[in-house]
């Protein structure tokens, strides 16, 4: 097969990584919300980052760790140590700083980049919003609204991807634009594509993107009916060892600057194929569960869209509440153990909960989501349900039943504003919860789904604050917080 010729040499392991994790601190004015918890972020002298918890809480927000409050930063080691880097990221020299008497490399001007970034997201809330002609964020789904908008900015700005250009298709640079698995053709095409974010020359990224396809490794290197992982893995390993021993990039952060993005279930498997890939790098994942190793500290969760045509012509809108007369709807299949307790609980057992394992004949899918007014999104084999999206689409709050699922973006989105999050054990008393909320807090439910929709609609081409954008923000924040160094500087 064409897509296996050209990688049959072995990477350098000659050069060592200088990465220095960013204490990222608490924040002290921070709007209470109440709300899943992000991550506790801690500082620890290893190219390895730390979370000490997996969800948001009320004081807290990814954005912690711009420091968005008048004060000193807080727990901001004044010495770290990796190696032979014994300066702190708050510390270190400015690029432009006119006493510098040493030459700035590339390296030092493009992480110079990211510290004035960050300096510019943290000052963001002192100020008055930033005037934008397509879009301001606005409102308690955004855990702070004028940083994400800064950080937008910032990022259309300054950020940079290097795509890549080793490898072949099927494999490589192309995906499925056609399925549940979308997602990843879209993206690889979005970014090969783009202008703005994408550069050419390696010097000039922020980021380095590996342009495999899990679902066509799937389809083109797995021999269907095999239970044999290997190919697949020789094929990442195979193809880092390629781009490591050609370029300098991979050894000098051992990965850790480098992103890969995959919607297909065996994503998070595929990423093990190359320790330092799971361990370091940014997997940007559908499949965003904790408890198989997904680290909100590093990993992006972005959503899984089934565009059955390609395109969203069709799904999107809905009524108002008021003309929703269910109160809530699943229909589909007894994929993993959440499921079939739904089932169990809710199949033709009240007429108010429209749960089906097979919608009747001449019922329309689409319709459904639209006459109620909860959409329920049980995770299936996986955490990640396309649902989640039908369900914004059609404006119908979301309901997320699923143990350790990171939803989409929820470094920006604070998912309790407009979703309502649900774990297997409150299954039975699902209608008890649903009822329990007010009529008037379910219209700003609503309403607030119908504004944040934007973040997960997908335009050809990508069109500013959608699903593309909303990924590439995520891989930014996460490069904002570290930083690397080359020590033949």
């Amino acid at each position: 097969m064409s897509s296996r010729r050209w990688w049959n040499s072995k990477a350098s392991s000659s050069k060592k990584l200088l990465l220095f994790m960013l204490p990222l601190i608490m924040v002290a004015a921070l709007v209470s919300v109440e709300g899943p918890s992000v991550c506790n972020w801690n500082f620890i002298a290893k190219t390895s980052f730390s979370c000490t918890s997996f969800t948001p809480s009320s004081s807290s927000s990814f954005f912690n760790a711009f420091n968005y409050s008048s004060s000193p930063p807080l727990h901001q080691s004044n010495e770290s140590k990796i190696g032979n880097v014994t300066e702190s990221w708050f510390n270190a020299p400015a690029v432009n700083e006119s006493k510098e008497k040493r030459k700035l490399s590339m390296l030092d001007r493009t992480e110079g980049v990211l510290l004035q970034a960050r300096a510019a997201i943290r000052d963001a809330t002192k100020g008055n919003q930033t005037h934008d002609p397509d879009y301001v964020p606005v409102g308690p789904m955004y855990w702070n609204a004028k940083a994400f908008h800064r950080s937008f900015l910032e990022m259309e700005r300054e950020f940079k991807v290097f795509v890549y250009q080793e490898g072949e298709p099927p494999v490589f640079h192309n995906g499925p634009c056609k399925s549940i698995y979308s997602m990843e053709g879209n993206f690889i095409h979005a970014i090969e594509m783009n202008e703005r974010f994408r550069t050419r020359d390696p010097e000039n990224a922020h980021v380095f993107f590996l342009p495999f396809s899990v679902v066509m490794m799937v389809q083109f290197v797995y021999i269907r009916e095999s239970r044999d992982f290997g190919p697949i893995k020789k094929t990442v390993k195979d193809y880092v060892n390629v781009i490591a021993s050609k370029y300098p990039y991979w050894n000098r952060s051992l990965g850790a600057d480098h992103f890969m993005l995959a919607c297909h279930d065996w994503g998070p498997m595929t990423s093990f194929s190359v320790p330092n890939l799971s361990k370091n790098s940014i997997r940007v994942l559908c499949n965003a569960n904790t408890s198989e190793g997904f680290n909100p500290a590093k990993d992006v969760s972005f959503p899984e869209i089934n565009l059955l045509t390609g395109s969203m012509d069709g799904f999107l809108g809905g009524p108002s509440a008021s003309k929703r007369s269910v109160l809530a709807f699943f229909a589909g299949g007894l994929h993993g153990p959440i499921r079939p307790v739904l089932l169990e609980y809710w199949e033709n057992k009240d007429e108010d909960i429209q749960v089906h394992k097979y919608l009747p004949k001449g019922v329309s899918y689409y319709e459904m989501l639209r006459k109620s007014k909860f959409c329920l999104c049980p995770s299936g084999y996986e955490v990640a349900s396309p649902r989640v999206v039908e369900a914004i689409y059609t404006a119908c709050v979301p309901v997320l039943i699923s143990d350790h699922y990171v939803p989409p973006f929820a470094d920006v989105l604070n998912w309790k504003a407009f979703s309502v999050e649900l774990s297997v054990k409150d299954i039975p008393n699902l209608k008890k919860i649903l009822l329990s909320i007010s009529p008037r807090t379910y219209i700003r439910m609503q309403r607030r789904v119908i504004q944040i929709r934007r973040h997960f609609e997908v335009h050809s081409p990508p069109k500013r604050f959608d699903v593309f954008h909303m990924i590439l923000h995520s891989v930014w924040l996460r490069r904002l917080n570290f930083r690397v160094y080359d020590h033949h500087s």
